[in-house]
């Protein structure tokens, strides 16, 4: 079982920036790939950014390519999104989740999520 508790979000106004973080338990996190997801209201769950375990590959959606960095610091168990020249078009709920496998864009392929954070862009 693994536990990812997400936490960063917030209000912040359009062109600015925000660091998510996901702490998650267990002591296999360093083997586990990493995705962030993100739901807004009335909307499908969309892929946003997955990253191997050691960090060396990342993949990005198109819609956040060139304004989001992932990141992972396996000595803290943490995976990192960085969010910069934010629009009111990135706000969701943002969950990280777990996978036991390679990268992946679907969702229903990671094993377990975090209960979400909150982003909302102001215009």
């Amino acid at each position: 079982q693994v536990q990812l508790v997400e936490s960063g979000g917030g209000l912040v106004q359009a062109g600015g920036s925000l660091r998510l973080s996901c702490a998650a338990s267990g002591r296999t996190f360093s083997s586990y790939t990493m995705g962030w997801f993100r739901q807004a209201p009335g909307k499908e769950r969309e892929f946003v950014v997955t990253i191997n375990w050691s960090g060396g590959t990342t993949y990005y959606a198109d819609s956040v390519k060139g304004r989001f960095t992932i990141s992972r610091d396996n000595a803290k168990n943490t995976v990192y999104l960085q969010m910069n020249k934010l629009k009111p078009e990135d706000t969701a709920t943002y969950y990280c989740a777990v996978r036991r496998a390679g990268i992946s864009t679907w969702a229903l392929e990671y094993d377990y999520w975090g209960q979400g954070t909150q982003v909302t862009v102001s215009s």
